[in-house]
């Protein structure tokens, strides 16, 4: 059923439940209430009918004003057509006919334009076949002809090649179709040219040969211009060379020296000088770009006379053999040094006093050659940079801000292989063998530092940092083989070596340095519950020094390198931005991966001095500053303990400050004769592992007096433990901040136990005492809270 029926017949909607609810009425206030509903319904839909009338009139006046607007423009709109099929379509015929003319106007006149176009170059055309016949005559009026033949190479070829040329520019003197005529005239004044260019470079003729030079470009023929202008100038660069070499022949010039890279540096010179004094002149004839053809002819000359510099310079120092010798090298004592110690022997024997009957470690492999070999392999090796890079410059063909790269015809010369063969390979490995072999014979002739003692009273004669003499001379070599291998300008060189120098101080170097300190130096007693021989301890602080001072001084030698300021500097020596920065990542390799294996080794041998010589000595020294002290002693039995203990009852000063002074007189002999010895960094290490130790004791110590200290005593405890922690932090003054730190839980302990109960029961009640003790857990302040021997 979808509603219900009112008195008068018409249906009403289900929601008006009111008007359904007066039949169903029970009662007569019920039929009141909802007569009242109704009423309020009635109210409501009358107010809405009023509005709707109301806004009837305005919506009747706007559709009033909407018609007479549609009866306006209904006029309009058939004026609009009229206009549009009267007047407007004899003028849109009319404009049609007048633009189709002027286009047919425009075609004529274009037509008309190219025709004269083409007229005016048949003209221009017959006046050059005419002028360079007349001038090839009797004049013989060279440059005239070859002006000629340049003007007509303007002329596009459609239109010399055209049937309209064929016809017009043909004449009784010159009656060969105008291609033919050019070519022709073109083959001849070439042929001329070359034979005058000759004559004149026999005669040593030089306005002839600049003459006859630029002339080539006018008749087409600028790659015989310049190649024939490259062999000109090839000509000085054999004969100089070869005097050159024969400079140093009869004598001992050719054997030492840099003799073969001096005539290495001038081949490169003079090749430089032809290129700059004769590249204006190629460039403003031949156009930009145009002197590398004569760079590549001048290139071939090069490879041959640097090839023969080389391949002289290789079989006079034997370079082949030296090669043979230095792969074949076995570096026998850094290999027995590696091998496990046999019984009997008394560690590694010093390759400076060889055994009987046996030759020096240097036998076939003279290191003063390789040294020299090297030398003379960098100065080339630059030398040559500085040639690529200037040859590269100068033939490039644009302006653009792109990196320059080296032209094909000198990546591809023989001079190219052959320095790859004999130099940068060579390089390479005798650099490897030159810096390994050095490493080897630092430590043969290694030496420690001269008096070293743990006894604070006796003087060093040694300055810090107390190193051996192995890492003078091997950090001397490093900072050599780097200057040298960056003094090439060649990445690949820097990205060869100096990986190869990071493994040999990783495996090499810092090997030799941990076999010492395991096998010949570690730091064990020599009875249980002893100190190790104070020989052992000085021993193996030298080799922890010996690391870490490597690591820096590495560190230093690369930033140096890596300084703008440096002489010269990485931006001169690689200008190029992708080589820069490959030689700077590579330079950083260096240093980073040095310093992560240098870092774990220090580590675990700190952690070791720590282990031997450090922790046994802590406890005892606590023992002794806490000797016979207690903290829950009434007055008189205080005053009889400053008595037992030779301390003045009335002057307690002496007394108040026992455990500090004990502990400082410890601590000092145990610190002391260690920090003076170490590096700065190293003994920061281990100091901060010893004060980590330190302070776990004494917070274990502290922790013994609960229920065994009273009020007095515990303000007497936190002195004494304050005063310890400032003797620990004196030590390390620029990380004294880090060191207080360690000792916060043992602060704050003694804090809470000191604390007044008002006071603590106000900070607990206020969250505060979260924040003064944060090193404790909620239990420990309880526990610190309750040390303290209650009143009776």
């Amino acid at each position: 059923m979808n509603g219900v029926r009112s008195p008068n017949g018409t249906e009403e909607r289900p929601s008006d439940q009111q008007v359904s609810n007066i039949f169903n009425a029970r009662s007569l206030a019920e039929i009141r209430a909802t007569l009242v509903e109704l009423k309020k319904k009635e109210a409501t839909v009358t107010s809405q009918l009023d509005t709707l009338v109301s806004a009837q009139k305005d919506l009747q006046r706007e559709l009033g004003r909407l018609d007479l607007f549609r009866a306006n423009l209904s006029t309009q709109a058939a004026k609009t057509r009229a206009i549009s099929n009267g007047m407007l379509s004899d003028a849109a015929s009319t404009a049609n006919r007048i633009s189709s003319s002027v286009k047919r106007l425009d075609l004529e006149q274009s037509r008309v334009q190219d025709t004269l176009t083409v007229v005016e170059q048949v003209r221009e055309l017959k006046a050059c076949v005419l002028g360079v016949s007349g001038s090839m005559g009797a004049p013989q009026d060279w440059e005239t002809a070859a002006g000629y033949l340049n003007r007509a190479s303007k002329i596009p070829v459609e239109v010399i090649d055209g049937p309209f040329a064929a016809r017009v520019v043909p004449t009784a003197e010159v009656p060969d179709a105008p291609r033919v005529t050019l070519e022709n005239a073109s083959e001849s004044l070439c042929n001329l040219f070359l034979r005058e260019f000759e004559k004149a470079v026999k005669e040593n003729d030089g306005a002839k040969i600049t003459r006859f030079f630029k002339l080539f470009p006018l008749i087409n023929r600028s790659e015989v211009g310049l190649d024939v202008y490259g062999r000109y100038v090839c000509q000085g660069i054999a004969t100089r060379a070869r005097a050159n070499l024969n400079a140093g022949t009869g004598g001992n010039q050719a054997k030492d020296g840099f003799f073969y890279a001096n005539a290495l540096t001038k081949l490169f010179e003079h090749l430089a000088q032809i290129i700059d004094g004769h590249g204006g002149l190629v460039e403003r004839h031949y156009g930009h770009g145009k002197m590398a053809r004569v760079i590549e002819r001048l290139q071939n000359e090069a490879d041959m006379q640097g090839g023969i510099i080389l391949d002289t310079w290789s079989d006079e120092r034997s370079l082949n053999r030296k090669m043979t010798d230095i792969k074949s090298y076995a570096y026998t004592f850094l290999v027995q040094s590696f091998l496990p110690a046999q019984k009997g022997s008394s560690g590694t024997p010093r390759a400076g006093s060889p055994g009987p009957g046996r030759n020096s470690e240097d036998e076939g492999v003279d290191m003063k050659e390789v040294d020299a070999l090297l030398g003379e392999m960098t100065m080339m090796l630059s030398k040559w940079s500085l040639y690529t890079r200037f040859v590269t410059q100068r033939c490039r063909t644009n302006d653009d801000s792109s990196e320059p790269t080296m032209p094909t015809f000198l990546l591809n010369s023989s001079l190219m292989k052959k320095i790859e063969d004999r130099l940068l390979t060579p390089f390479n490995t005798m650099t490897t063998f030159f810096f390994r072999r050095s490493v080897e014979k630092a430590f043969q002739l290694d030496e420690p530092p001269a008096s070293l003692s743990l006894n604070p009273r006796q003087p060093l004669k040694s300055t810090p940092p107390h190193v051996s003499s192995a890492i003078e001379d091997i950090m001397y070599i490093i900072n050599k083989i780097l200057q040298q291998t960056l003094a090439t300008s060649q990445t690949s060189v820097v990205t060869s070596v100096i990986p190869t120098l990071a493994r040999v101080m990783g495996s090499d170097f810092l090997g030799m340095e941990q076999r010492k300190m395991r096998d010949e130096h570690y730091p064990r007693p020599v009875v249980q519950g002893g100190l190790p021989p104070e020989a052992t301890i000085i021993a193996f602080i030298v080799l922890v020094n010996n690391i870490d001072t490597a690591s820096n001084y590495i560190k230093q030698i690369v930033m140096a390198r890596l300084e703008p300021e440096a002489q010269p500097s990485l931006s001169q020596l690689f200008p190029i931005p992708s080589d820069w920065e490959t030689v700077n990542t590579t330079l950083l390799f260096l240093t980073t991966s040095f310093a992560e294996k240098t870092n774990e080794l220090l580590k675990d041998s700190t952690n070791v001095l720590f282990n031997n010589v450090m922790k046994p000595r802590l406890r005892p020294i606590l023992l002794d500053s806490f000797r016979d002290i207690e903290y829950n002693l009434d007055s008189a039995a205080l005053t009889n303990l400053v008595e037992t203990l030779g301390h003045d009852p009335s002057d307690l000063t002496s007394f108040s400050n026992l455990v500090s002074s004990r502990f400082a007189h410890g601590w000092e002999a145990l610190t002391r004769p260690i920090s003076r010895l170490m590096t700065e960094s190293t003994y920061t290490s281990l100091l901060t592992t010893t004060v980590i130790y330190l302070s776990k004791l004494l917070e274990k110590r502290l922790w013994t007096y609960a229920g065994r200290i009273d009020q007095a005593g515990a303000a007497r405890l936190e002195h004494d433990i304050n005063a310890i922690v400032k003797v620990v932090i004196s030590q390390g003054q620029k990380t004294s901040w880090k060191l207080r730190e360690m000792f916060a839980r043992c602060s704050q302990i003694c804090m809470v136990m000191n604390m007044d109960a008002e006071e603590w029961e106000e900070l607990e009640k206020e969250g505060g005492a979260t924040e003064v003790a944060d090193k404790l857990k909620p239990e420990e302040r309880r526990r610190a809270r309750e040390m303290l021997v209650q009143e009776s």
